[in-house]
């Protein structure tokens, strides 16, 4: 019940596991950059961004990819230097659960996407094929406060990671980008404490978006906590 009122929704604890398995920090961080281009594909697919993952490879070798819009382009490079940006803190230990990260990430992952970035949003937004209405923007300095305290209080960093990602895309604070940031600033409290970050593959996007729905009009969070623990 205090998920529910905190932070919008709710899901099953038992499902989390109690000790997950940590590793030295450097290890994890090693592990994304071994599989960085994998990591920026599954995320710009989401995004039904039409590069695929060969040209998504040149891209990011730094060869000029033609054939496609300046603003695709643009999207696989900003995710690219999002995931940059956020090993960077982790691995100067300068990541932290805050509003200031929070921003300074969805600056890169929704630049040009929206009508800001970087910022809280100044008015409405809706979430297509769903009837969840998010909070009024003038809600959402409020809303964030007290969903980040909760969250803070979250011991296992599984739970707060998964559960900051679902806060985030439940009242989608910026314009554009909540999914994409909320789950950089997850797999941020995951990398720090030792934990491997977690990507959605491309062959899951039917299944999670489907699984987003359902979170979106039942506010449980369980199912997509689930789905993203088996990942």
């Amino acid at each position: 019940m205090n998920n529910q009122k905190r932070l919008g929704f709710s899901w099953d604890p038992t499902i989390i596991p109690k000790t997950p398995l940590a590793m030295d920090v450097r290890r994890v961080c090693f592990r994304v950059r071994k599989l960085f281009p994998e990591f920026v594909w599954d995320t710009t697919m989401l995004e039904d961004n039409p590069f695929t993952f060969p040209e998504v490879k040149t891209l990011l070798d730094g060869i000029t990819v033609g054939g496609h819009k300046l603003s695709d382009e643009q999207q696989v490079l900003n995710q690219a230097e999002s995931w940059n940006y956020l090993l960077t803190l982790v691995q100067n230990q300068q990541f932290v659960l805050n509003k200031k990260i929070f921003c300074e990430l969805n600056a890169i992952v929704a630049k040009e996407e929206g009508l800001t970035w970087g910022i809280f949003r100044d008015g409405a937004v809706l979430i297509a094929g769903t009837s969840h209405q998010p909070p009024h923007f003038q809600q959402l300095e409020m809303r964030f406060k007290e969903g980040l305290q909760h969250l803070l209080t979250l011991k296992n960093p599984l739970e707060q990671g998964l559960a900051f990602f679902l806060f985030g895309a439940l009242h989608q604070f910026f314009y554009d980008g909540n999914k994409r940031t909320s789950r950089l600033m997850m797999n941020g409290v995951l990398l720090i404490h030792g934990l491997n970050a977690i990507s959605i593959p491309a062959r899951e996007k039917q299944a999670f978006n489907e699984k987003m729905v359902r979170f979106y009009e039942e506010k449980d969070g369980t199912e997509i906590f689930e789905f993203l623990l088996k990942l």
